[in-house]
């Protein structure tokens, strides 16, 4: 069986509801790396290493349902997040598939950089 890579398609919408950017992704990318390559104000200053929690998202609830539970380390960094809540995860962390298709991806009000 041969994976053909599908086009995920979804939405990342500004805290405040006022924007919404359209993206499309491949299997596998991290909602951090989507958000860089379409221009979306998410800052990710430690590149991924999970060392701060700038890539911070809300996860709508039944998408966060069927994701893979956060590690102990990214609870930690969320542990410390600014404006955490049940829904957060960090964008670094979160790797899509076709279930992400047609969901929205919420970028908090603030994020701190806490390295």
């Amino acid at each position: 069986m041969t994976d053909q890579h599908p086009t995920i398609a979804f939405d990342f919408v500004s805290s405040d509801g006022s924007k919404t950017w359209p993206v499309t992704a491949n299997r596998g990318e991290s909602l951090l790396d989507i958000a860089w390559r379409h221009q979306i104000p998410m800052e990710g200053a430690c590149e991924g290493a999970m060392a701060c929690s700038t890539c911070h998202v809300l996860i709508t609830a039944d998408l966060l349902d069927s994701l893979k539970p956060a590690s102990d380390e990214e609870e930690d960094m969320l542990d410390i997040t600014y404006n955490v809540t049940a829904n957060s995860r960090l964008g670094c962390q979160i790797l899509v598939d076709e279930q992400f298709n047609g969901t929205k991806i919420y970028l908090p009000p603030d994020t701190r950089n806490m390295m």
